[in-house]
């Protein structure tokens, strides 16, 4: 195995989430509320406005239920990413040192502080919304799956998920006065939080490679392509779902032509958003060529079927 390119240290990492740490309170509470009259999620990670048969209230429409699923699906993967963390915890009790076992115990807290966090948006957008706006699941289900799967394959999706997260927020939400500032709050909350489960998660990435041969490298990589494939399923399901919530919000239904052009655009979005932009991340893919060049080429090769590179776009 390679050497995985990395700066981060465990007692470090968790000094620094320690002192950035929130409580969901001071986020979402009283007058701390969702403005419908803005839009939510930056443009880039939407597509809205590639779809010209829309209105501009239609446009935003489509913000909101993007922003809906957009947070569940972040607590949807972290049904999963808990218990692996406690899972690789449990399994390095007794080999590891105190300050890896208490950064990752930390890091393990905060996903379930997440998964709380985004339950109680999902609870202010109803009732600002007014309308239903169905997801795909159950979690419990999809994250069996997943973590039937390698321990090497699952932290490396773990990891693709976390340097996404850092580009969205700081490519596209930091700075951004187009969008509702308690949604924008909430981004910001999450990203500083995830800014250190992205370098643990590095070092629980190495950590498990250490041991491994090049062969269980190479399955490693392909079990976190599967993952890649799970999700990519559930996108068009969900796309369906969403062009659902649409109908009911705005009392119109789309013609053929243009539902079709919906679909379309928003699978696009989604894999765009959710898998493209992690699996091309820079900091994602140093760790991936330091585990196995070919691996590395291998997923930039499924980026470019899934979505192929756009000089214009930052998510590319």
């Amino acid at each position: 195995m390679g050497h995985i390119p990395y700066r981060y240290d465990y007692s470090t990492t968790h000094q620094q989430a320690l002192r950035v740490n929130w409580k969901i309170d001071d986020i979402i509470w009283g007058e701390k509320t969702l403005d419908f009259e803005q839009m939510f999620l930056p443009e880039t990670w939407v597509d809205a406005e590639a779809l010209p048969f829309l209105s501009e209230a239609e446009k935003r429409t489509v913000n909101h239920i993007r922003s809906h699923s957009y947070l569940y699906l972040f607590g949807f993967v972290e049904e999963y990413i808990l218990p692996f963390v406690v899972g690789h915890v449990q399994s390095r009790i007794h080999k590891a040192r105190q300050d890896e076992i208490q950064a990752l115990l930390h890091f393990a807290e905060e996903e379930a502080k997440h998964i709380e966090l985004f339950q109680r948006f999902a609870e202010d957008f109803h009732v600002g919304f007014g309308t239903s706006c169905d997801v795909i699941g159950p979690p419990e289900a999809v994250a069996n799956v997943i973590l039937s799967k390698s321990p090497l394959g699952v932290a490396l999706s773990i990891l693709h998920l976390e340097w996404m997260t850092q580009l969205h927020y700081v490519a596209s939400v930091r700075n951004n006065t187009h969008i509702d500032p308690q949604f924008s709050s909430l981004l910001r909350h999450h990203w500083v939080e995830e800014a250190q489960h992205a370098k643990l998660d590095t070092l629980m990435v190495a950590s498990i490679a250490e041991t491994l041969s090049e062969q269980e490298i190479h399955a490693g990589i392909d079990d976190y392509l599967d993952i890649g494939g799970i999700f990519d399923e559930g996108f068009i399901q969900q796309v369906e779902k969403d062009l659902a919530a649409f109908t009911r919000a705005t009392r119109r239904s789309l013609s053929a032509q243009d539902a079709e052009q919906y679909r379309a655009v928003q699978l696009q979005s989604y894999r765009k958003t959710f898998l493209t932009a992690g699996m091309r991340h820079a900091k994602f893919q140093s760790t991936l060529a330091a585990l196995s060049p070919e691996g590395s080429q291998k997923v930039n090769e499924v980026a470019d079927c899934l979505v192929p590179v756009d000089v214009n776009s930052v998510a590319a």
